[in-house]
C-alpha cells in the first residue's frame, strides 16, 4: 500500500551523491529497513553541500513514511569540504550570519528523524565522517577503523553538533581529550573512542550485515513511538529527579493508553512477535515537546516554554 507523499520505491529515488535502497534490494516496494548510502566513490565520499541537501531530504522523507521502521546509514569515509573564496569584510559578515554547518544539518535531520538510525562505519571516519553519526541511535564499525576529531590540527572547531552529542556519549573529560589532541585512534581503543560504538567487529565486511541485522531486529520488535519518546527524554531531560518523575509519569500516561502499548501487552500474552503500527504524528505523548526554546523539533510542532513551565502549569 502506497503512503501518500512518499515514493512507490526508494531504490530509484533520485537524490544526487547518495543512494537509497530497500533491504533486500530486490524488494519492489519499501521495506521496514531502508539503507541511506553515501555514493560519491570517485571522491572517496568527500562531503559536499549537495550531499548535505540529499541526506537531509532523505532522512526527513523516511521519517514520516509509515512503511519504514529503521534506517541504516553507511558509506566509506567523509571529509570536511573547504573553499578558497575570500570575501570582503561586509560580505563576510553577511555570510557569517547566514552560514549553517552542513554536517550539523545532517545531524539535526537524524536527530529529528522519527525512526532509529544505525550508522554502519565500514571505513575510517574522521572529522565530519564521525561527527554526523553521533546523532544516530547506534554506531557499528570494525577494529581497524581510524576515528578522529582532528579539528585542532586543522585550525578549526568541532562541528556536526558534536559539541552537544560527543560529551553526552563519552563524558566531558574524554570528549575534551579527543578534541584537544586532535589525534586519530583505532575504533577498538578502550581508553579513547571505543565507547562511541555499540559493536566493534573484527572485519570491515561484517559491519553492514550486522547493522542491517540490528536494524531488522529494531524494526520488527520495537515501537518507533516509544523509542523516539525515550530518545527525546534522554536528550531533553529535566534537571532533577523530581522533575524527571513528573515528566516520565506524563509520557507514560499517554503511551500506556496508546495502540502500541496495547499491542505490546497483547503480543506478550499471546507469545508472539509484536506488530507495532503507531505513528509519531498521531500517537506522540500530549506533553511533547516539553523542553525550553526552539531547536530542530520546529519542523515537527514547535517548541514550548520548557519542562519547568509545563510542570508549574500542572501543579
Amino acid at each position: 500500500m502506497t503512503s501518500p507523499g512518499h515514493p512507490l520505491s526508494y531504490n530509484d529515488y533520485p537524490l544526487p551523491q547518495i543512494k537509497l535502497s530497500h533491504h533486500p534490494a530486490s524488494a519492489p516496494v519499501p521495506t521496514p529497513v531502508i539503507l541511506v548510502i553515501l555514493s560519491r566513490p570517485e571522491a572517496n565520499n568527500a562531503f559536499t553541500d549537495t550531499m548535505v541537501t540529499s541526506l537531509v531530504t532523505a532522512f526527513d522523507l523516511l521519517s514520516t513514511d509509515p512503511r519504514v521502521k529503521a534506517i541504516v546509514f553507511t558509506g566509506n569515509t567523509a571529509t570536511t569540504a573547504t573553499t578558497d573564496a575570500r570575501p570582503g569584510l561586509e560580505e563576510l559578515a553577511k555570510q557569517r550570519e547566514a552560514h549553517r554547518d552542513g554536517g550539523a544539518q545532517v545531524s539535526l535531520a537524524i536527530h529529528r528523524c522519527q525512526k532509529p538510525v544505525i550508522a554502519a562505519l565500514n571505513g575510517h571516519a574522521v572529522g565530519v565522517g564521525i561527527t554526523m553519526t553521533l546523532a544516530c541511535a547506534a554506531r557499528i564499525t570494525h577494529a581497524d577503523a581510524k576515528i578522529g576529531f582532528v579539528f585542532a590540527r586543522r585550525g578549526i572547531n568541532m562541528e556536526g553538533c558534536s559539541s552537544f552529542f560527543l560529551p553526552r556519549i563519552l563524558g566531558p573529560a574524554r570528549a575534551l581529550s579527543l578534541v584537544t589532541t586532535g589525534a586519530t585512534y583505532p575504533a577498538s581503543d578502550p581508553s579513547t573512542v571505543r565507547d562511541l560504538f555499540l559493536e566493534v567487529l573484527d572485519e570491515p565486511a561484517a559491519v553492514l550485515p550486522r547493522a542491517l541485522e540490528l536494524a531488522g531486529e529494531i524494526a520488527g520488535k520495537t515501537s518507533a513511538v516509544a523509542t523516539k519518546a525515550m530518545r527525546d527524554m534522554l536528550y531533553h531531560g529535566p534537571a532533577t529527579p523530581a522533575e524527571a518523575e513528573r515528566l516520565e509519569s506524563r509520557v507514560f500516561f499517554d503511551l500506556f493508553r496508546g495502540a502500541d502499548a496495547r499491542e505490546g501487552i497483547r503480543s506478550f500474552l499471546e507469545k508472539r512477535e509484536p506488530r507495532f503500527e503507531g505513528r509519531w504524528e498521531t500517537d506522540k505523548p500530549a506533553v511533547w515537546p516539553w523542553w525550553a526554546g526552539k531547536d530542530t523539533m520546529a519542523k515537527e510542532g514547535g517548541g514550548s516554554d520548557g519542562v519547568l513551565g509545563w510542570l508549574k502549569s500542572k501543579l
